[in-house]
């Protein structure tokens, strides 16, 4: 079982930064996938970043990409997403994810608001 805390959300004006952060409790192995997703009321949860817990590869979703990064801290059992140059469509509850084959864990999620 894991347990994943997201903290960092918040408030900005666009073109600001926010870094989100991820803890997760409990065994992370290497096989696990760490992600990041968002979601805004009346739609779907869509997908933002992953990164490998082993081997550090990164995929993106290409409205975030050049803008966000995505990374793991393995002694911390933390995972991070540096927002850059934040837009008003950014603007969602940001959830945390770790799959491990086909079994999904989530955070709480943490609000990000950016005004325009």
């Amino acid at each position: 079982q894991v347990q994943l805390v997201e903290s960092g959300g918040g408030l900005v004006q666009a073109g600001e930064s926010l870094r989100l952060s991820c803890t997760a409790s409990g065994r992370i192995f290497s096989s696990y996938v760490m992600g990041w997703f968002r979601q805004v009321p009346g739609k779907e949860r869509e997908f933002v970043a992953t990164i490998r817990w082993s081997g550090g590869i990164t995929y993106y979703a290409d409205s975030v990409k050049g803008r966000f990064t995505i990374s793991r801290d393995n002694a911390k059992n933390t995972v991070y997403l540096q927002m850059n140059s934040l837009k008003s469509e950014d603007t969602a509850v940001y959830f945390c994810n770790a799959r491990l084959f086909t079994t999904d864990y989530w955070g709480q999620g943490t609000q990000v608001t950016v005004s325009s």
